[in-house]
């Protein structure tokens, strides 16, 4: 009997079938950037799996050729750098004529140093907040144009650890993430009439090459990090992508203007 209602299920049009499991995001269209690796990597893999068409982008072609082969036929990519402001209108114009109407936005693109707040340059402070926050601000509001229009879309900012509480040696990285907290209350605040929700989600420590690389290299830091973490562990990328899939899913259609931190008690931890 479970077998046929499973069978029937893919019979289903899309809006029945999310009323049958508010998880799916079947027939959804998402946008991830710097979907190549990482964190970006498990979110476009774990949208793709609850049933989302997903674009990924970044700068090497290479790496999303590759992620492209390794997550599947419903996994699509366009290289693009999110710092060139003036060319993110054509890019989701040229994702809507090709792909259709977009659903999802994850502005997962981003860049960190760690270096003492006093050597850090006017230039290098202003290449992070470029980065992580005017390109962000910038391409959520070219995905916002087209979705306050539709009467529907969400959009998902992905913060850090380093917006919820002090961490030495990050201080352009924590000044843009507190930044995205604050415009994802207002943008939130605007778009929520018109059923577009935006959220933010915050990774504690999370376990990618590039991580590793660092707290490796830090091995205070490292240990200082995993002695705050309750759960006495990191996360995995898979963590954030499954938090993602749910955030954008109809099962959290009544959670908007929110920080979601998955971070295995991290930021409470003592």
């Amino acid at each position: 009997m479970a077998h046929t209602n499973s069978l029937l299920s893919h019979t289903l049009p899309n809006e029945q079938q999310q009323q049958l499991n508010p998880f799916s995001l079947e027939g959804k269209l998402a946008l991830v950037t710097g979907g190549g690796t990482g964190i970006g990597l498990e979110i476009a893999r774990c949208m793709a799996t609850a049933g989302a068409t997903v674009v990924i982008t970044g700068r090497r072609e290479e790496v999303l050729q590759e992620a492209v082969a390794e997550l599947g036929k419903s996994v699509h990519y366009l290289t693009n750098d999110i710092c060139e402001l003036d060319q993110l209108d054509g890019l989701v114009e040229h994702i809507e004529a090709t792909y259709g109407p977009l659903d999802i936005l994850v502005n997962n693109a981003g860049v960190n140093m760690k270096k003492p707040a006093l050597e850090v340059t006017d230039q290098e402070f202003n290449r992070i907040i470029h980065t992580n926050l005017n390109a962000v601000f910038a391409l959520t509001r070219a995905c916002a144009k087209r979705m306050v229009e539709r009467e529907s879309g969400v959009i998902l900012m992905i913060s850090s650890m380093a917006a919820y509480y002090g961490i030495d040696r990050v201080v352009a990285y924590a000044a843009s993430k507190s930044a995205v907290e604050g415009m994802v209350k207002v943008l939130a605040s605007e778009f929520s009439k018109h059923n577009v929700r935006v959220n933010a989600i915050a990774p504690g420590f999370i376990e990618t090459e590039m991580s590793r690389t660092a707290m490796n290299s830090d091995p205070d830091r490292r240990d200082r990090a995993m002695r705050r973490t309750p759960m006495g562990k990191f996360g995995q990328p898979q963590d954030i992508g499954h938090a993602a899939v749910f955030m954008a899913s109809d099962a959290a259609r009544y959670i908007t203007g929110a920080s979601l931190p998955v971070d295995g008690g991290n930021s409470i931890g003592f």
